[in-house]
């Protein structure tokens, strides 16, 4: 499983839209096709909504299942069929 941690978005200690935008527009989707992603939450900041609707967007393209949390405890929250 390939995680991704919302730690490396941060600039400067926070999450600032405009930094988290151009930094997702930076990544190569296609690295994660047909595998199983886990969107890692941050415990230093809170991360708002929109961080994770953006990355799930744009995993959805390509992956076959996307899950949030911790590894032991993840949470599906998509399934390509």
């Amino acid at each position: 499983m390939e995680t991704i941690y919302l730690n490396d978005f941060l600039d400067g200690g926070i999450l600032r839209e405009k930094v988290f935008r151009e930094k997702v527009a930076e990544i190569d989707w296609s690295q994660y096709a047909d595998k199983r992603v886990l969107i890692k939450g941050c415990s230093e900041v809170p991360i708002p909504i929109w961080a994770y609707l953006i990355l799930t967007a744009e995993l959805a393209q390509f992956v076959k299942r996307i899950y949030f949390g911790e590894l032991r405890s993840a949470v599906k929250i998509f399934i390509r069929e």
